[in-house]
């Protein structure tokens, strides 16, 4: 069993309508403290934001906690572009 207060999550910005993502908003360790990380960006998140579609998931990484989010969307999505020319 994975130890998941040890583990890296980044937590995603994403339009659940247009399916765009809007990158890595943060990288922590632990699940329980990702989910509060969550939670807080969906509490200041304006009405507005919502209602055109943007929410927030979690997703393991391998990313170091605290890392520059501009950064940390970068290498997420070449690893997905390389993960999607494999296929």
């Amino acid at each position: 069993m994975h130890d998941e207060s040890k583990a890296s999550y980044a937590v995603i910005r994403y339009n659940h309508r247009t399916y765009v993502s809007g990158g890595v908003m943060a990288i922590v360790k632990g699940r329980e403290a990702a989910e509060v990380i969550v939670r807080q960006f969906e509490a200041a998140q304006s009405s507005g934001d919502r209602h055109e579609g943007w929410r927030y998931f979690l997703e393991r990484s391998d990313l170091k906690p605290g890392m520059d989010p501009k950064e940390a969307t970068n290498l997420r999505q070449a690893r997905l572009e390389v993960r999607e020319s494999q296929n």
